[in-house]
């Protein structure tokens, strides 16, 4: 494992948030199940070529879900973090699995890999960490061949609707406050088109969340934002409320989350 960087602010406070919490993404976390990254990389296989196998980078890789389902594919898969326990959980993952996984620290926003090394580079439920989208974007790019694909999968809010994005950033911070923000699906996809991709898909599906309180653990949302949260949500605009499809089940404060997944192809 690389040397650690040199961090701005926002990847500091991402780093301690993961590095504290990285024992709950692990095989019980919800990102263990890959359909939607499977959804996203319909189509897109690892092809090898004349030097041997196909790479894939897997940015800001949390629990390593994303990179197993890659590894066990055939992609030869690098995994990055700013969290170092979250490198040491991801590694292990795929060692029980019989699977090889390279991994390098680094923040998504300064990728230490020469320009076009990767034929994929994938990041999941990430990017509203990232101090920096836009760097990001021009470093996937970067390192990305000619022809290579780029999947996207991150919490959204719908286009036109600041009412629910400014609701449910405030939440965010609060419930999390390494948390960035959420960008809108043409805002992402006016991003990665003007660092030269073609997008090839772009949907919005909503995932459940199965409780604000599982919600609370997995962050470890201290008690005063914890607070502030309960009174946001007692206090939810109505249009909001319909917009995450908030309601309380059994006792649980359940919402669905809009997901972006958005998959391109390197012209």
């Amino acid at each position: 494992m690389s040397a650690l960087p040199t961090l701005d602010t926002a990847q500091a406070a991402s780093a301690e948030q993961f590095d504290r919490q990285s024992d709950r993404y692990g095989k019980l976390h919800i990102l263990a199940d890959t359909s939607d990254v499977a959804d996203a990389l319909a189509g897109i296989s690892p092809l090898p070529n004349e030097k041997g196998a196909v790479r894939a980078l897997d940015v800001a890789t949390g629990g390593g879900h994303t990179a197993l389902y890659l590894a066990r594919r055939g992609w030869h898969v690098t995994a990055g973090d700013v969290s170092v326990r979250m490198l040491e959980n991801a590694l292990k993952l795929l060692n029980e699995q019989g699977l090889e996984l390279e991994t390098r620290v680094f923040p998504a926003e300064e990728i230490p890999f020469d320009n076009a090394s990767f034929e994929l580079v994938t990041v999941r439920v990430a990017p509203h960490h990232f101090s920096s989208p836009e760097r990001f974007v021009s470093e996937t790019a970067r390192v990305l061949k000619p022809g290579g694909h780029f999947m996207l999968i991150d919490g959204t809010v719908p286009d036109n609707d600041s009412e629910t994005e400014e609701w449910l950033h405030r939440v965010e911070k609060w419930r999390d406050p390494s948390h960035g923000r959420f960008l809108t699906p043409s805002k992402w996809e006016a991003l990665i088109a003007a660092n030269g991709f073609e997008i090839i898909s772009s949907r919005i599906h909503d995932k459940k969340q199965p409780d604000l309180e599982w919600y609370f653990e997995t962050a470890a949302t201290t008690d005063e934002n914890r607070a502030h949260v309960l009174e946001a949500v007692r206090t939810i605009p109505a249009s909001v409320r319909q917009a995450l499809r908030l309601c309380e089940v059994e006792g649980k404060i359940v919402w669905w989350w809009p997901i972006l997944s958005l998959s391109a192809r390197k012209i």
